[in-house]
């Protein structure tokens, strides 16, 4: 090859050190605000890193800051096509739950308790994860939750589209925060508190920063303050329109584009 890319994967680290023995130019890529294993072995031997987040520690020389790599699905999502593929209404707010692919259960039980109520006064789109699916399923069931604006999703491969209509996004705080941004939304977060170096932390307080968003720790998450603080945002419209604004702000959606263009002058072209 005339480039390596490493995504920061632990299998991207025979290859990338592979091109460094051969002398092949090689760039590798972080998407979090902590370094993973992989990387930190390999920034040294790389010849540019991309940063997601700015790192302290990794200015200037090989590192720069590209921002996420974003799919066109996510660049193309909008919250029109977004309420259209989910079925939801335009006359009501959207709130989007989602606790990454497997699902978090403190997540899911906390929104069970405070929103699995006969009616709900916006629309809720849960992405459980396919492991509690079965056991938030039969919690609203049993609890008589609003079938018509309570929508229980196991897994989408259209969380852009879910995204992009959602009028507030409650979820973990991993590098999706940089497709939240992306795509402009306020969000209400709640770190992995288990993440190496607490990264979810560090990546939910980029946001809060910015004004973005809120934090709840895991550790104090409960049904009651979910509601509370759920409630609490969708009833400041002005507040959740300058959140809105500020998560545009931060959004980079040229990460891509960016990257492609450095390895291509690393390839000579």
């Amino acid at each position: 090859p005339d480039v390596v890319v490493g995504g920061g994967g632990y299998v991207s680290w025979a290859p990338v050190f592979t091109a460094w023995l051969l002398g092949t130019p090689r760039l590798i890529t972080e998407l979090d605000s902590h370094m993973g294993l992989a990387n930190r072995a390999l920034a040294p031997l790389a010849t540019r890193v991309a940063l997601s987040f700015a790192i302290r520690g990794r200015e200037g020389g090989k590192y720069f800051l590209a921002g996420r790599p974003l799919s066109r699905e996510l660049l193309e999502a909008t919250a029109e096509a977004g309420r259209r593929k989910f079925g939801l209404r335009d006359d009501r707010q959207v709130v989007l739950v989602s606790g990454g692919s497997l699902g978090a259960r403190s997540l899911n039980l906390a929104c069970v308790e405070a929103f699995g109520v006969p009616s709900l006064p916006f629309q809720l789109v849960q992405v459980s994860g396919r492991r509690d699916y079965e056991m938030v399923r039969q919690a609203l069931h049993e609890r008589g939750a609003d079938p018509e604006n309570y929508h229980l999703l196991d897994y989408t491969v259209d969380l852009p589209l879910a995204t992009a209509a959602a009028d507030l996004v409650v979820g973990r705080s991993g590098a999706s925060v940089l497709e939240v941004a992306a795509l402009g939304k306020p969000a209400l977060l709640v770190p992995y508190p288990h993440a190496t170096a607490d990264h979810q932390l560090k990546n939910a307080e980029w946001m809060v920063a910015a004004g973005a968003a809120e934090v709840v720790l895991d550790s104090e998450l409960s049904g009651t303050l979910l509601k509370q603080k759920v409630e609490e945002l969708l009833g400041d419209r002005e507040r959740l329109a300058a959140m809105a604004g500020a998560s545009a702000g931060l959004g980079r959606r040229d990460g891509g584009g960016i990257i492609a263009d450095e390895i291509f002058a690393m390839a000579g072209r």
